[in-house]
């Protein structure tokens, strides 16, 4: 049989606490937590008529179709054109799906003496286990080293284009960006955080064996970044990651990349035997090259994936 207690010790135990915070009594985390109320816009009665006049007298000058001669022919015009444009894209469309071969003809182009070279030989000229690995990183290599380019470029632009002015930027602290510190949030990411990192790289290095790589490995890395600066703000990510930090990796990973495949370019155009050794298939030490270069692209992804995120956010990095 229960004991009941007194009220005043009803009152400190969990279960009222949480029957409080959930009927809306009491709120336990005001004064806890780092938040900032936004403040309330307000405009004038006269001044919300006068831009609702401008809205209107914008709209009826623009598409008022009866009056505005320029606007009905355009409107013809584009409707004409927009008719042509389908058809046309339709009939080229449908002449080029009769073309087509059939479907799964042994004399297909994509049936080819390529293809079953990467089958049959694959294992034995790269080392890769994984077939997918060993086109992407060794018989196609030359085309991912563009495809990480491309990913370091995009960066660049998103640089150039969204960075803040330090000369004009103002003491503001990086927590505007986060209005409060959400602790369930932080609580699932110290849990998730390590094991998201781990499998990342685990994902990277065993790309030569099995399914993963460079590009879904540092995708993962990434998508761990963005959570953990959700999570704890940009002053304790920005300890251990900043932009110049991300600026060497990068650098780094694609000039080693870029020095490791001329190699291979060069003596694999002049037919020269390759110092380096393919391993043991199936051992993590193998492959080539073909592991230093996942480690490579996994470091470009991740952090292009982490620096588009931060300036999209706050656009300073």
């Amino acid at each position: 049989m229960s004991r009941r207690i007194p009220e005043s010790e009803y009152k400190k135990t969990v279960s009222y606490k949480l029957k409080s915070w959930y009927d809306g009594t009491k709120d336990y985390f005001v004064g806890e937590l780092e938040m900032k109320p936004q403040k309330e816009k307000t405009i004038s009665d006269e001044a919300f008529k006068k831009s609702e006049k401008d809205a209107h007298e914008i709209r009826v000058r623009a598409l008022d179709v009866t009056h505005n001669k320029g606007v009905a022919r355009f409107s013809r015009t584009y409707k004409v054109f927009s008719i042509v444009f389908c058809v046309f894209l339709v009939g080229m469309l449908l002449y080029g799906v009769a073309a087509l071969p059939p479907f799964g003809n042994a004399d297909n182009p994509v049936n080819n003496e390529v293809a079953q070279r990467y089958i049959e030989q694959g294992l034995q000229e790269t080392g890769a286990v994984n077939i997918v690995t060993g086109m992407i990183l060794d018989y196609r290599a030359f085309d991912t080293l563009g495809e990480s380019h491309v990913l370091f470029i995009a960066t660049c632009a998103v640089l150039i284009l969204l960075r803040k002015d330090n000369k004009k930027k103002a003491n503001i602290s990086d927590r505007i960006y986060e209005p409060k510190n959400d602790a369930i949030l932080q609580v699932v990411a110290k849990v998730l955080v390590p094991p998201i990192f781990i499998f990342g790289i685990y994902v990277i290095l065993c790309g030569h064996l099995g399914p993963g790589g460079g590009f879904s490995g540092g995708a993962i890395i990434g998508a761990g970044l963005i959570l953990y600066i959700n999570a704890f703000g940009f002053a304790k990510t920005e300890r251990f990651f900043t932009s110049k930090t991300y600026k060497i990796m990068s650098i780094a990973a694609l000039g080693t990349y870029a020095l490791c495949k001329s190699y291979s370019f060069y003596t694999g155009a002049n037919h020269i035997e390759s110092i380096i050794p393919k391993g043991t298939p199936g051992n993590i030490i193998s492959s080539g090259l073909i592991l230093i270069l996942n480690i490579c692209v996994g470091i470009v992804v991740a952090g292009t994936m982490y620096t588009f995120y931060v300036m999209f956010r706050k656009g300073d990095y």
